[in-house]
């Protein structure tokens, strides 16, 4: 019996489209991915708030 408990050309099938990688290390990565993901989102975040906060300064000095 096969490890996923099908047949072995599904197994094949299944480590081809892990590129290579356990069911394991493909969750393990989608998981790194994902944190990257969001430090990447809350650091974007913050260079738009220090942007918003500049225009603001420059609009209420032109403003007077």
């Amino acid at each position: 019996m096969s490890e996923s408990g099908q047949d072995p050309e599904l197994d094949r099938l299944l480590h081809a489209a892990l590129g290579g990688m356990t069911p394991q290390e493909a969750l393990i990565a989608a998981s790194r991915a994902d944190a990257e993901n969001a430090e990447e989102k809350a650091a974007a975040i913050a260079r738009n708030r220090e942007r918003a906060l500049k225009l603001l300064a420059a609009l209420e000095k032109s403003l007077g």
